[in-house]
């Protein structure tokens, strides 16, 4: 290995708060050569992508930072403001973990891929343009000559996702920071970008810095590994020796939690009673060029009380438009929804608020979905007065108790989604649906932004909730190996249709369709 092109040395990071100062990062020290990809793992909170945000200076006033920063022997921390600008996305460049909150809502996704090109090369906008388009075709963006004229609110979380990463890598960098890149991706398109960072890797020496809660990805990918907890690497080494031979027992844990290591949940009993009844729902959407796009076509399903129906398939399937349905955020233009034999549609359209009371819904970004000024006890507080589920004299107890349902420490409510980790505002979300004790929960995607280990957390919490109470669960994941661990039925989605469907361990372990199989060929593996 050459002189490392990055180096890292005793970094430590605190934030200043009304509660005294937090130390997020202790005394870190790791170098990247040029062209390593080098794998960050620990548990959400435990210091990963702060440690990246300090190397482009991406922290806030709060913050206190020191130590040292180099990059190609120029230290980043002694920068101003003008000497960060000139690195960041010319040198190194980042894709964040939610590419919602930082893609610009008012901006053609062509021309936010285009802006670094524009600003770093001094190319003209037809320059750019052409050059985006190009860039959103090597991270596998269908159509990427009619969808630099898209607007992020029109793409899936997946489609979102490769926007970051195509305006990331846009200048040609020599280092990428890719702080959970794959985490909202289908398997076929995380494999295809995974491809993407290996094949980039080795024809233009980019040097990578890979943060991650997958094992499984980091196996792939990474040439070493670095495990963080509170603050602080645990375990650093050779990618092969730290997860074939771990040393630390947090390490270990990590490996144990990983869900291919999870057992098969048996079926639940065919003769308990249907719940909901989804009939032969087509939607249908304005499509950009003019026209419309079929979005979901005639979709039918039965989900049985307690029990749990997995939804798989790519971004763009339609997985989440059905989700939407059911919740009366999307009205179909044919079809029915009936919950226990009654249409509840017509009631949602009447905003009869028993039926919100029936079913909730957990979004895929916690960060969208919360509310900003709201603290984690107003968040969960909210529906309980709203709905009149609790005396006001009980209101501080019941909050505390499902707070404590899903993991969340008594300390953190008085903060808000900006001061919390994005697998702490996932919890936040799934505790504000528990407190409606809905009979369906409809779960799309929470746990893409959660750890291993909280991700068996919250499997175990959905798996006692329905044994406890007989909550029936419609869990849409791009995970097909949590889908495998925790759901009875499954159902397969392309391009808006259902093409298979069946008990979990016939459709997973002997698929029918060469698209399910596709499916199954692309999950990592350890």
């Amino acid at each position: 290995m050459s002189e490392p092109l990055l180096k890292v040395c005793n970094l430590d990071v605190s934030f200043r708060s009304r509660g005294g100062e937090t130390h997020a990062v202790r005394n870190v020290s790791f170098d990247v050569g040029v062209g390593e990809i080098i794998g960050i793992v620990g548990e959400s909170g435990s210091g990963k992508s702060v440690s990246c945000r300090a190397i482009l200076g991406l922290l806030p006033e709060s913050a206190s930072v020191s130590g040292r920063i180099e990059y190609s022997d120029q230290n980043l921390l002694g920068l101003d403001t003008e000497g960060l600008r000139r690195i960041r996305g010319r040198d190194v460049s980042m894709v964040f973990q939610n590419p919602a909150s930082h893609l610009d809502p008012l901006m053609a996704i062509g021309a936010q891929v285009s802006e670094p090109l524009i600003h770093h090369q001094d190319a003209s906008p037809t320059q750019a343009l052409d050059a985006a388009i190009e860039r959103l075709r090597e991270v596998q963006l269908e159509h990427p000559e009619q969808r630099v004229n898209s607007y992020p609110h029109e793409l899936s979380g997946g489609m979102k996702q490769r926007v970051m990463i195509a305006a990331a890598i846009a200048c040609g960098p020599g280092l990428l920071l890719a702080d959970e890149p794959t985490t909202a991706l289908d398997v076929t398109v995380q494999a295809r970008i995974l491809e993407l960072l290996k094949s980039l890797n080795e024809q233009h020496y980019l040097s990578v810095v890979l943060v991650s809660h997958d094992l499984a990805v980091v196996a792939q990918v990474c040439d070493r590994v670095l495990v963080m907890r509170h603050g602080e690497i645990v375990e650093s080494g050779d990618t092969k020796q730290v997860i074939y031979s771990p040393q630390h027992p947090y390490t270990q844990q990590l490996i144990e939690s990983q869900p291919s290591r999870m057992t098969i949940r048996p079926p639940v009993a065919t003769d308990t009673d249907t719940l909901l009844d989804v009939s032969n729902i087509d939607v249908e959407f304005a499509s950009p060029g003019g026209g419309t796009m079929r979005a979901l076509n005639d979709v039918s399903l039965i989900l049985r009380q307690g029990e749990s129906l997995g939804v798989v398939g790519e971004s763009g399937s339609g997985k989440s438009t059905l989700a939407r349905v059911v919740m009366g955020l999307v009205k179909p233009k044919s079809g029915d929804v009936k919950l226990r034999g009654q249409s509840i549609l017509q009631k949602r359209n009447r905003l009869d608020l028993s039926v919100c009371r029936k079913v909730q819904m957990v979004f895929q970004n916690p960060y969208d979905s919360l509310n900003p000024r709201y603290s984690v006890y107003e968040t969960i507080a909210e529906p309980l007065e709203r709905h009149k589920l609790v005396p006001a004299t009980k209101l501080d107890e019941r909050v505390a108790e499902l707070m404590g349902l899903v993991e969340l420490d008594s300390s953190l409510a008085s903060r808000k989604p900006a001061q919390l980790s994005g697998g702490q505002c996932q919890r936040v979300g799934i505790a504000r649906a528990l407190a409606m004790d809905p009979e369906l929960l409809i779960a799309d995607e929470i746990t893409s932004a959660l750890d291993v280990t909280i991700q068996a957390q919250i499997i175990a919490l959905l798996n006692r909730l329905r044994e406890e109470r007989g909550l029936s669960v419609i869990f849409i994941s791009h995970d097909l190996t949590l889908v495998r661990s925790f759901c009875d039925q499954v159902v397969v989605f392309q391009s808006g249709r259902i093409v298979e469907s069946g008990a979990v361990s016939g459709v997973l372990e002997q698929p029918q369709k060469s698209y399910t199989q596709e499916l199954l060929l692309s999950v990592p593996t350890l």
